[in-house]
């Protein structure tokens, strides 16, 4: 209740101040783009289609579109899905949309509010909400009862354009008309910029794609993978397979510019933060990490329903002391998953990079290197 509060304050302040982005104006959105695609060229566009995505609203939606294999397609979506008004916690439809074409396609996401495809199967566009649920498989069965979604408020629009030709270039001659908001735009740089995933690591599929991680360097180039997140979420991961030994332990170093919260991270909504984590063979894992305020050696279980029994979160550094500057951890995971989680698996299979901010939208910064798992006087190198 604690939390509660301060984040109600907080919000209050911010209404007071007029500093709370009012919601997006749907029926505006859809004035603007039919606008543009009124003043398109006739051949550029086959055809588009409008859905209104309630929050409430499980997944799956038919949209009508019936795609073929080969069509090229973009969708733009405008809105917000409230998990609590009171206290201005949204999800932004670049993680709540996903999409599937077909019955037996494979469910996808964008990394940002618009998102251009090639359909790999034929069948009807559909779409659907992801939070409060999760998925459990590829097709997109969720993790919990859809009764889940009643929790939840707000709406999605979206509009979906099946082009004549490459989306590329119909995005580029549609914008001489025109770019109502950037979204054109923004999405034409996302195309340009293509993949920004690290080499060797992938994103938790479940969770989706983002464009959170991407390589760099540090000092005599040593290689390092950069963090920012704001008001979104990604967990990197890169498999490694290894036993876990009595004596084996993981190594790291990173810089944390700026955490993403300043309270304590151990409720639902103030659950916003970075760390490095190791998952077992037995599914679950232990995610280290960096609190604002709950002191070092502080340990529980994740208080997000979906991941509850699953991840468990041990803070490993505490407070503002050491931010902007490079430090260097080192753990046993066989002594810390007996002391937090009970008896250790047998094999470790991952190693994440995890980014939250969803809940309170503020920026966490950070940079990570040197990730080693040490066993048996072995070392191997993950980062």
């Amino acid at each position: 209740m604690g939390v509660v509060g301060r984040l109600a304050l907080r919000s209050l302040g911010r209404r007071l101040r007029s500093e709370v982005e009012a919601a997006p104006d749907l029926d505006e959105f859809q004035c603007e783009m039919e606008r543009l695609l009124s003043a398109a060229p006739a051949e550029l566009i086959r055809d588009h289609c409008w859905v209104t995505l309630s929050a409430r609203q499980p997944p799956w939606l038919g949209s009508g579109m019936l795609l073929e294999a080969g069509d090229e397609v973009t969708y733009f979506a405008e809105g917000r899905v409230y998990a609590n008004r009171l206290l201005d916690i949204y999800v932004q439809p670049s993680l709540q949309l996903w999409c599937r074409v077909g019955e037996d396609g494979d469910i996808f996401r964008g990394t940002r509010a618009s998102h251009s495809f090639v359909a790999a199967t034929a069948g009807e566009f559909v779409l659907g909400n992801y939070f409060p649920n999760d998925w459990t498989d590829l097709r997109g069965s969720r993790k919990q009862d859809d009764s889940v979604y009643k929790d939840v408020s707000g709406a999605l629009r979206v509009l979906v354009i099946r082009w004549s030709g490459p989306y590329a270039a119909g995005l580029g001659r549609l914008r001489a008309g025109g770019d109502p908001g950037g979204r054109i735009h923004t999405e034409l740089e996302r195309i340009q910029a293509g993949d920004t995933t690290p080499p060797g690591w992938h994103y938790l599929w479940h969770l989706g794609p983002a464009e959170i991680y991407k390589s760099g360097t540090e000092g005599a180039a040593r290689a390092c993978i950069h963090c920012r997140t704001h008001g979104d979420v990604g967990i990197l991961q890169k498999d490694v397979n290894l036993p876990l030994e009595e004596d084996t332990e993981i190594s790291w170093r990173w810089c944390i510019d700026q955490l993403p919260s300043a309270i304590r991270e151990d409720t639902v909504p103030s659950h916003d933060y970075l760390s490095l984590a190791v998952e077992f063979d037995n599914g679950r894992d232990i995610t280290y990490y960096w609190s604002a305020t709950l002191p070092e050696g502080a340990g529980y279980d994740c208080p997000l329903p979906n991941w509850n029994g699953i991840e468990y979160h041990v803070v490993v550094r505490s407070g503002p002391a050491g931010l902007g500057s490079w430090q260097d951890e080192r753990r046993s995971l066989r002594a810390d998953y007996r002391q937090y989680m009970g008896e250790p698996p047998a094999r470790i299979v991952r190693v994440w990079l995890i980014a939250n901010s969803i809940f309170q939208r503020s920026p966490g910064a950070c940079r990570y290197t040197d990730i080693v798992v040490h066993a048996g006087g072995h070392e191997t190198r993950v980062l």
